[in-house]
């Protein structure tokens, strides 16, 4: 039977109880907007209580809640009219008053999670904190499917639902599905970006990147594989636990990764950055090891991930573009920009690379600390570690075949080695600005991608773009 008239229902109010008849009105037109009180679903009403009313409506929250429930036992809505009147209600709306929004907004979430109602992540889909009118649409239709089910009282697997929900064609689509929709939307609003350098750069890339990015079929990934492997058994670390000379060597070797010595002998991990950036990236990144005592040893994670070769191009490509502790947006700005220049598997000069990077990033007005627009020194820390992680990853051929640069005069006093892989150079040089020799031989070491770091590239890219858009601060 359809809910009565929301309009008939404020008039039955004022007859009978004139005092709560306008707070009812003004908590209707919030919930509601407009719509018929049959459209609202529980998670609405829940939203409405615990975030909206004590944020957003001013007045008496309380009497607010109260009036509201009214007005849904009227309409015979008597579960959601129980929600404005319960103790959780009342609750939330004191935490809010006491201890403020930040308190009350985590309360809001805890009580929403207890409710079974809010969609949770999947594998395939995280939920944004700023959703777009898709990703809104499709968030308001799990949530329902999920109240739904519980209604009936039937065992709900809430994660299983919300994939199926989100991946079976729909009617109402025209045989698309909700995933697609939102996936399509955070791709434009990824495309569309900041500055019109930016626009031109990405625009390519919402075809390029619609359908996921397939793993090569020739050998790729394998300095990570081979670390993982050796930690099967386990790594032996030195007293301040770093990994040992043995393996450093061996790595150095395997994987062409050279050393900072002038010597060429490899004593350590610290002579073979590399080698740091793929523990970090085992490590922190991906949880695929951790370390016991003195021993970098295999999670199930990581276990999974050796045995899964798809499942590790799915974890270990979107690295590429995590972001660095302390890092903020405009540094993964800095290598996502790269990498759509480099795709192609063109060989790109550094110093060029740099130029259209530049480019790029003061297009979509980034400033430096200094209030400045942001300027090639500043691309320095952010292009240094995306090329140890192409370089760890074994993605990057550049190291290999850098362009050459001609003699360059003397340099007045020490310079650092030009000794080591293509990353180790740039680093080093770039760190020495002053030292235009140095500072030359930096710009004329090429970058290209290997076939397989031009699709990782693509899936870094795709993870960055089907990110989740949150608040700052809000997990």
């Amino acid at each position: 039977m359809p809910a009565p008239d929301v309009a008939a229902l404020l008039a039955q109010l004022e007859r009978s109880e004139p005092d709560i008849a306008e707070p009812a009105r003004v908590a209707v037109e919030w919930l509601a907007g407009g719509e018929a009180l049959e459209t609202i679903s529980q998670f609405d009403v829940c939203e409405f209580l615990w975030y909206t009313l004590p944020i957003k409506v001013p007045g008496d929250q309380a009497t607010i809640a109260r009036a509201l429930g009214r007005l849904l036992r009227l309409a015979g809505m008597e579960r959601y009219a129980a929600l404005c009147d319960s103790p959780a209600t009342a609750r939330i709306l004191l935490t809010y008053a006491r201890e403020g929004e930040e308190a009350g907004a985590a309360a809001y979430h805890r009580e929403l999670e207890a409710t079974g109602v809010l969609p949770p992540d999947i594998a395939e889909l995280s939920w944004s904190s700023i959703m777009g009118p898709e990703e809104l649409g499709a968030h308001v239709a799990c949530a329902a499917a999920l109240e739904l089910a519980i209604v009936t009282g039937d065992p709900v697997d809430r994660e299983e639902l919300t994939r199926r929900w989100l991946t079976s064609p729909r009617a109402e689509l025209g045989g698309d599905c909700w995933l697609h929709r939102v996936h399509g939307e955070r791709l434009n609003r990824w495309v569309l970006g900041r500055g019109t350098a930016r626009r031109e750069l990405a625009q390519p890339f919402e075809v390029r990147l619609h359908a996921p990015i397939a793993a090569p079929d020739e050998p790729h990934l394998e300095p990570l594989r081979w670390l993982l492997g050796l930690a099967r058994t386990g790594v032996r670390l030195t007293e301040r636990l770093n990994v040992g000379r043995a393996v450093a060597a061996e790595a150095a070797d395997r994987f062409g990764w050279g050393n900072r010595a002038r010597s060429g002998v490899v004593r350590g991990e610290a002579d073979v950055p590399a080698l740091t950036e793929l523990r970090q990236i085992a490590v922190h990144d991906l949880g695929a090891l951790r370390r016991s005592g003195r021993r970098l040893v295999l999670t199930t994670t990581g276990r999974n991930l050796l045995d899964d070769r798809a499942a590790m191009w799915e974890a270990a490509t979107p690295t590429l573009l995590v972001p660095a502790p302390g890092e903020h947006d405009f540094e993964v700005s800095i290598r996502e920009s790269a990498l759509m220049i480099l795709v192609d598997g063109d060989v790109v000069r550094d110093g060029d690379l740099r130029d259209r990077v530049a480019e790029v990033v003061n297009g979509e007005g980034w400033r430096a600390t200094d209030g400045g627009r942001v300027g090639g020194a500043d691309l320095t820390g952010p292009l240094a570690r995306l090329r140890h992680r192409l370089d760890a990853l074994g993605l990057d051929t550049a190291a290999d075949e850098p362009e050459a640069a001609g003699p360059a005069p003397e340099a007045a006093g020490p310079a650092p080695e030009a000794v080591g892989s293509a990353p180790e150079i740039a680093t080093r040089a770039l760190q020495h600005p002053s030292r235009e020799p140095v500072r030359r031989a930096a710009s004329a070491v090429a970058w290209r991608l290997t076939a397989a770091g031009r699709r990782a590239a693509l899936a870094a890219l795709r993870a960055q773009a089907l990110r989740p858009r949150q608040y700052a601060g809000l997990g």
